[in-house]
Order: structure tokens, then C-alpha cells, then sequence
């Protein structure tokens, strides 16, 4: 009876604290901390029925527990997880599991001292210790890690010495090892590291390994037809559960490849697809629409809960996130989400060759599960190069088509006195017509002169707010000369940035007379044989509606 309750308390210790360390560390993933305490809980009422001598109900306790583990073991090095790739760890157990499988059979077996020591035990115990030896190889510094070998550790020690010492206390306390060791592994805070999402890197394809693989799961039914023909089979239950252990791991491990393959063709394909919608896309508006159907495609359905494509780093100002960190150039960076479950990626649409195409910057922000995010963020940072690439070009076309505009523009009106300029949101002075330059007298304008460096000081207040309101407006300023005299001028301007071949602001000047009278401009001819200015300027009139 005391016996019984001490298993019962240590049992009920282990899981609480298991449970307690799930709740308050909160790991990316629950399920193999959970499986873990369902194990030590069934060890635990295993334990009790050994105790009260039912041997029944604890070999059923003690097999849910290797279940149980085994589930548990599966969910710890799933890909993404601290191992990253597990297939060569399924390759290398397999293996040692068939070799133990030989030594058991043909060298141990047959030594009258082993009887009592269970080999299903011993086998399930090294599997065990393998895989708790991978993940502290993984990452050396994880307590949880090395407290989980401790505890496979005393499970082993227990499973041998316990039975070849007559049942002795002091071998029976590597069994308290194994509920101290793994109720206190979910305490630290490094359990939250073991199952923390990472971008899966497959390994190469080698022959070697599917040599190893298949020897690994052909040795059980080559020892049971060797025993079978030396003699009675005295192993079977051991030969059948390593052949059984042996074909799970080999279905693992094709199932792995498996969904590797098909992950790899859905990104493939959605790639493939925004790639081709990108390529159409005339405008910014296409362009999201397109990143949005792609983002669809490459992440589960319900993984995503915003998506917001800035095609400027203002907009990423405006909506709160926090700039680039160091050393970050064209590498997407994470920010964390209101949820402890939920990841924000951040991934810029920067490309240095083509930067000078849009050097507002801009990124592209998706929030959502953290998991499914960290599984796709290559193929995000690829979806966002293509996007970036996109709207270059979607710049490049619309800055041609305004050059052109402007080139037209100068055809149009080179022989017409009339005072115009095409004026950026920003008021630099995009296109200034010849009438312009002889206004002011100069006949080059500085690159990049804003609008506004033009006017007399005390009026550039006035033209300014003109310029910044949208509509069509007049009002009147004064423009000063080189030789010290002021020009007195009607400015008329019409908003056409939203004119997909102007884009900008066309202002016309007028001089106004002493008597306030509107002088209009004389035409001139700067080369002969050509059409009338008047025809020209009625041409730009009606193009550039001024």
C-alpha cells in the first residue's frame, strides 16, 4: 500500500508539473508536452498495479505508456521543430533498433542471467535515449532537453537493473529519476525551444541512406526466418515489436518525404501563379490583388488574419510597425502580434539594382499563426521579390509614360509663347514651358526647383496652400526678375495628378496689365514653315485641359 501511494504521488507530481509548466511557458506546440504527461501517467498506473501484483493491467499500463511516448517523441522532432530534419535521426534509429534487435537474439538471449530483463523494454528505452540525445546534440544548452535524456537515462537503468537485482530499492529509484527528471524538464523555461518553429532545411537525397533504411527495416523478418530454421523461435514477441517498431519509422519517413514533396509543389505552384498574375498587373491595385490570391495559395486557410501590401515606408509609419532592424537589408524580420500565438513577418520589397525605381521602400506585412508563417517564410520573401519587381515596373511604366507626356507637351507648345509648368505633388517643377524661362529671365531652370522658389516671398504662402488643395483654383502672385522688377501674373492651376499621363499639377501664367487686365501672351516663331503657335496651343489646351 505505501509503495502504491508513493507512485501515485509521484505520478500526480510529474503530470501537474507538466501541465502547470505547458500553461504558464506556453510552447509553440502542446501536444508533445501533453503526450508526455499522458505517459508518465500511465507509467504511474502502471506502477500502482505492479505494485498490488496485477501484472495484467500494469503490462497494458506500461504499453499505453510506450505508445504514449512514442506519439510524444513523433511531435517533438516534426519537422520544423528543433531538428529541423528528421529524417536522418528515423534513418539512424531504425538502424540501432535492428542492430539491438541481432544482439539481443543471438548473443544475449541465450545468456540464462538476461531472462528476467524485458527486451521490449531495453529496445523502447535506447529508442528513447536516441532521440533525447539528438535533441540535446540539436541545441546543447536546453535543460528541458538534457533532463529528458535523464530521465530516458533512469528508465533504461530501471528497466536492467531492477529485474537482475531481485527487485532491489536502490535500482527501483532510477524509476523516481525518470518522474523527478521529466516533470522538472517542463518547468524550465528552455521547453518552449524544443518545439519552437524553425524554416524546415531538407538534406540531400543519398543512397546510403535508403540502403540503411531498408537493411534497417528488413533485419526483423530475416532473424524470425533464421531462428525458425535453427530451431523453435524463442524471440517472437521481441522479433514482431521491433518489426513493427522498424515499419512505423519507415512510414514515417516516406510519409515525411511525402508531404515535403507536396509543400514543395504547392509553393511551386502558387509561385508559379503569382508570378503570371504579377506579370499582368497594370497598377498597384492588380498588383495586391494578385499578392493576396498568391499568399492563399501558399499558406493554409486559416493561418492568415491580415495582409497588408505598403508600397511605401510611410504607410508602414502610419500603421504602427517599427523600422528594419540593423544589417536587416532585403531579409524579411519579425514583430510580435497581440496574440502569444500569432507571429508578424515583415518582408521589404527593396531591390538594390532597381532601387532608384521606387526609393520610398515599402513591405510587405502578413500576420498570422506563427508556425505556418515560419514553414512559408521563403517563399514569402520570394513572393515579396516578385512583388517588388512588379511594382518597379508598374513605376518604371508610369515614369515613361509621364516623360513622354512631357515630351509631347514640349513638342506641342516649343512654339508658343504661353506659360505653363507641369508641377509634382512635392511642387518641384517638373516640365517649364519656353514662356516660363523668358518670364523669369533664365533660361534654365536648377533640377529639382520647386514651384514655390519662383514667387515673391510674400505670396508663396498663398501658393502654397493652392498647390496642396485639390481642384482647380486661380489666384495671383507676383514673380520676380533678374533685373529687379516684378511681374505681376494670373496663376491658374488644374489638379490632373490623378491623370494617369500627367499625373501632376498644370499651372498656366498670365501676366495682368497695370489696369488689371489679363495680357494675353503674343505668339512666336522660333522656327519658320511650321504650324501657327495658335494651333499648337489649342492642341495642348485640349490635352492637358488648361
Amino acid at each position: 500500500m505505501l509503495r502504491a501511494i508513493e507512485w501515485i504521488l509521484l505520478g500526480a507530481g510529474s503530470v501537474g508539473a507538466i501541465l502547470y509548466g505547458v500553461r504558464r511557458h506556453r510552447p509553440g506546440r502542446r501536444a508533445p508536452w501533453l503526450l508526455l504527461a499522458g505517459a508518465v501517467a500511465a507509467l504511474a498506473v502502471g506502477d500502482v498495479w505492479y505494485a498490488y501484483d496485477r501484472m495484467a493491467f500494469a503490462d497494458a499500463a506500461y504499453l499505453a505508456m510506450f505508445v504514449l511516448v512514442a506519439l510524444s517523441l513523433l511531435q517533438f522532432t516534426r519537422g520544423g521543430a528543433v531538428l529541423v530534419d528528421r529524417a536522418r535521426l528515423i534513418d539512424l534509429v531504425a538502424f540501432a533498433c535492428s542492430g539491438m534487435l541481432v544482439v539481443w537474439v543471438f548473443m544475449i538471449s541465450s545468456n540464462g542471467r538476461f531472462q528476467t530483463v524485458s527486451p521490449v523494454d531495453v529496445i523502447g528505452d535506447l529508442l528513447l535515449i536516441g532521440v533525447a540525445v539528438r535533441l540535446v546534440i540539436a541545441d546543447h544548452r536546453n535543460v528541458a532537453a538534457i533532463l529528458l535524456l535523464i530521465g530516458s537515462a533512469g528508465m533504461l537503468t530501471g528497466d536492467i537493473f531492477y529485474p537482475l537485482t531481485g527487485e532491489n530499492p536502490l535500482a527501483e529509484s532510477a524509476y523516481v529519476v525518470l518522474y523527478l527528471a521529466w516533470g522538472l524538464s517542463a518547468l524550465h523555461p528552455s521547453m518552449t525551444r524544443l518545439t519552437e518553429p524553425r524554416p524546415a532545411h531538407l538534406a540531400p537525397w543519398r543512397f546510403r541512406d535508403t540502403v540503411l533504411l531498408a537493411a534497417s527495416a528488413a533485419t526483423p523478418p530475416c532473424v524470425l526466418i533464421i531462428e525458425a530454421l535453427s530451431g523453435p523461435v524463442r524471440n517472437g514477441v521481441v522479433i514482431a515489436v521491433t518489426g513493427a517498431i522498424t515499419l512505423l519509422l519507415t512510414i514515417t519517413r516516406l510519409a515525411d518525404s511525402l508531404l515535403h514533396h507536396s509543400q514543395a509543389l504547392a509553393r511551386e505552384r502558387g509561385l508559379r501563379t503569382a508570378s503570371t498574375a504579377l506579370v499582368a498587373a497594370a497598377d498597384t491595385t492588380e498588383v495586391e490583388r494578385a499578392v493576396r490570391a498568391a499568399i492563399r495559395l501558399l499558406l493554409p486557410a486559416n493561418a492568415v488574419r491580415r495582409v497588408i501590401l505598403a508600397t511605401d515606408d510611410g504607410r508602414l509609419s502610419r500603421e504602427g510597425m517599427p523600422p528594419a532592424p540593423p544589417g536587416a537589408g532585403t531579409h524579411s524580420w519579425w514583430i510580435s502580434a497581440a496574440d502569444p500565438d500569432e507571429r508578424t513577418l515583415i518582408c521589404p520589397l527593396r531591390l538594390e539594382p532597381l532601387a532608384v525605381a521606387r526609393p520610398s521602400g515599402g513591405a510587405l506585412v502578413i500576420t498570422g499563426r506563427r508556425e505556418a508563417l515560419i514553414a512559408g517564410r521563403d517563399a514569402l520573401e520570394v513572393l515579396a521579390g516578385e512583388t517588388a519587381l512588379a511594382l518597379d515596373r508598374v513605376t518604371l511604366v508610369e515614369a515613361v509614360g509621364r516623360r513622354d507626356s512631357d515630351l509631347y507637351l514640349r513638342a506641342v507648345t516649343g512654339n508658343t509663347a504661353e506659360i505653363m509648368a507641369v508641377v509634382d505633388s512635392d511642387h518641384r517643377i517638373r516640365y517649364a514651358s519656353p514662356g516660363l524661362h523668358h518670364l523669369i529671365g533664365d533660361t534654365e531652370l536648377p533640377p529639382l526647383t520647386a514651384f514655390d522658389d519662383l514667387v515673391h516671398p510674400d505670396d508663396q504662402a498663398a501658393v502654397r496652400r493652392a498647390l496642396r488643395s485639390e481642384g482647380h483654383g486661380k489666384v495671383y502672385c507676383a514673380l520676380p526678375r533678374p533685373d529687379g522688377t516684378q511681374m505681376l501674373v494670373e496663376m491658374v492651376y488644374r489638379d490632373l495628378r490623378q491623370d494617369r499621363l500627367v499625373q501632376g499639377l498644370v499651372v498656366t501664367l498670365r501676366p495682368v496689365g497695370s489696369r488689371g487686365d489679363v495680357i494675353e501672351p503674343a505668339p512666336h516663331h522660333e522656327h519658320l514653315g511650321e504650324l501657327p503657335a495658335w494651333a499648337n496651343r489649342r492642341s495642348a489646351q485640349h490635352k492637358f485641359r488648361y
